[in-house]
């Protein structure tokens, strides 16, 4: 019976410190003193994002392909639609069309800054064009969007650099720290041999250059709302990014008239592959940087909910099992496998000799290319398989988010708006700042655009578009940015 008594006290214990705890645990303070108010000139900024979109700036796997009079074209606009930037700031053209400006700060002892984009974008899907509401480079103003190509992903981010860096030359400001902008042309095409975002990288090596750091493309910001729960506005800072591998595995067999079929062919032979890759995922694991997102929306619940969220380091095991049943939840705390294409016979008569499945792998930080073959191999129980692999790109590393570029960042935020959470997060596909790790130790991945979930749905799809009522504050993120990131 004293056993009994004793489970009953540790649980009523238990139960206690988790109400008492629940009540105090609450978001850090964080600096709410509002800003200085910021010039912002949102009706140029729309006329120039709308000619940036006019201009169909396709990147393409094989360069030959490419269109390059539209890069040049893209330039032309920034020289007539920028001249304060191309007079006070060096351009060089790197690589086949990728542009680095470089403004020089007073302080040459400070390590500089640098701010990213991408000048490209992807093609429309064949036979879609009828599908948009307005041309898909039309760049059509309709004063609630702007639509196009390009609106989200990213000729948004990309202008708005450009409009701030204007505004901020307009006013006289000159930066302590000389402040980078690397505006790449190939950013679309994922693991390319070759990359503009990569030259970039390679010549600010090449010259000595170690960056304070790099802010490039990211999360927006989102919408948080659950009920009586949460109403609250989330920042993701993309601290790490993904790797990439895409592998073909094959089976081979005698061929032959499919009149006289054997039990299995190259491809009934491959079923079995299928099902032992599908079936052998990757483990599971919560890394540090997704618990302490859940922390940040924890702690940001209202105090009912707060009993469940103060005990997330207790639940932790039960939440990664619960991620893994949900596919896009379990992207966050496991390398994914996805079989995407498949190939065998060229006819319906004709038994294949070979055949072949491609298997796309997003690996998590910490997983390698190398890590991703051998997983194959051991997964797979037949042992005739061939394991090609394609191509692919490492995972990231991951920045710190205690760096002085980190707490600016969630500062700009929280003065901003201070229902704003603003929490570290993992980019589940690529962006050209992991090409700048050799160069710089903070880089982070955030577009200071406020966006419903269902118009980042059209980033890369059809009516792709942004609303206009985001970028004021999107433009006066960025002036107050590079403020207060090139100060010393």
């Amino acid at each position: 019976m004293w056993i009994l008594w004793t489970i009953l006290g540790i649980l009523g214990a238990f139960i206690v410190i988790t109400l008492i705890r629940a009540a105090f645990w609450t978001p850090e303070k964080i600096s709410s003193e509002p800003l200085d108010e910021e010039n912002v000139d949102v009706e140029k900024y729309r006329r120039d994002l709308s000619a940036a979109i006019q201009i169909p700036t396709i990147s393409k796997v094989n360069p030959d392909e490419v269109d390059w009079d539209e890069f040049q074209k893209l330039h032309r606009l920034f020289e007539e639609r920028f001249p304060l930037v191309y007079k006070n700031l060096s351009c060089e053209e790197i690589s086949l069309a990728s542009l680095l400006f470089t403004w020089k700060g007073k302080n040459p002892d400070l390590e500089p800054i640098a701010l990213l984009g991408h000048q490209d974008v992807v093609p429309v899907a064949e036979g879609t064009e009828q599908d948009w509401t307005h041309p898909a480079f039309g760049g059509v103003d309709d004063g609630e969007f702007i639509w196009g190509r390009g609106a989200l992903d990213m000729k948004n981010h990309l202008i708005a650099v450009l409009e701030s860096v204007e505004s901020l030359l307009s006013e006289g400001f000159q930066p302590e720290r000389t402040v980078y902008l690397c505006f790449g042309h190939d950013e679309e095409i994922v693991a390319a041999k070759t990359s503009g975002a990569g030259a970039l990288a390679d010549a600010l090596k090449a010259r000595g250059v170690h960056l304070d750091s790099v802010l490039d493309e990211g999360g927006a910001v989102l919408d948080l709302k659950v009920g009586n729960i949460l109403a609250k506005r989330l920042a993701g800072v993309g601290i790490a990014e993904k790797g990439y591998a895409d592998y073909r595995v094959s089976v081979t067999a005698k061929g032959g008239h499919s009149s006289q079929p054997p039990v299995h062919t190259a491809i009934g032979e491959l079923a079995e592959v299928i099902r032992d890759i599908e079936g052998h995922q990757f483990k599971g694991k919560m890394p540090d940087f997704v618990y302490a997102l859940f922390t940040k929306i924890g702690k940001n619940v209202s105090y009912p909910a707060r009993i469940v969220t103060c005990n997330l380091w207790l639940l932790k095991p039960l939440v990664t099992f619960v991620m893994k049943k949900i596919p896009p939840a379990a992207s966050l705390i496991r390398t994914t496998t996805g079989v995407t294409m498949a190939e065998g016979s060229p006819a319906a008569n004709v038994l294949p000799q070979k055949a072949s499945i491609t298997i796309n792998f997003r690996m998590m930080p910490g997983v390698t290319i190398a890590d991703v073959e051998d997983h194959i191999r051991k997964s797979v129980r037949n042992k005739n398989i061939e394991v090609e692999y394609l191509k692919g790109k490492e995972a990231s590393k991951v920045s710190p988010t205690d760096s002085r570029s980190f707490r600016i960042l969630e500062e700009l935020c929280t003065r901003t708006d201070p229902d704003m959470i603003v929490a570290p997060y993992l980019v589940m596909g690529g962006t050209d700042a992991y090409h700048y790790e050799e160069v710089c130790d903070n880089i982070y991945r955030f577009a200071p655009f406020v966006m419903d979930t269902k118009l980042l749905l059209t980033m890369h799809g059809t009516n792709e578009r942004i609303p206009i009522d985001c970028m004021g504050d999107a433009l006066k993120f960025f002036k107050r940015y590079i403020r207060m990131m090139s100060a010393e």
